[in-house]
């Protein structure tokens, strides 16, 4: 291989990485958000009335303990929740659920996620 394809390949590959870390600065802004509001809407969708005291002790063995859970996991859960069986690749069926996250934007969901995320619970043990 000659120098000017070498050096064309390194330019590529720095190009490729500039590319890369860009898309993931990114998408960490995309996923900001504000756990006092999440907080907010928690309080305000009354979802202590079936996930318990702290979001982690459930009325019911049926409904899960959140607090603590990634939010990641959490807002895709919303959702799924939100897509309903209207997709059956994404959607979970829970007529509770569904109603409860209609009303939520997906902004919304992220800051309950991160809210969730924020408290401690039996679920994760955070370092």
């Amino acid at each position: 291989m000659n120098k000017p394809d070498q050096a064309l390949r390194t330019v590529i590959k720095a190009a490729g990485a500039a590319i890369a870390i860009g898309a993931l600065v990114a998408s960490n802004l995309a996923l900001a958000a504000d756990a006092s509001n999440g907080k907010t809407l928690v309080e305000s969708h009354n979802c202590a009335a079936c996930h318990g005291a702290g979001l982690n002790k459930p009325v019911s063995p049926e409904y899960p303990k959140l607090a603590g859970q990634h939010a990641s996991y959490v807002y895709w859960a919303l959702r799924q929740y939100q897509m309903g069986n209207g997709n059956p690749n994404f959607g979970r069926n829970n007529p509770i659920m569904q109603a409860q996250v209609q009303s939520l934007s997906q902004s919304d969901m992220k800051d309950i996620a991160a809210y969730v995320d924020s408290l401690s619970g039996d679920l994760v043990q955070k370092k």
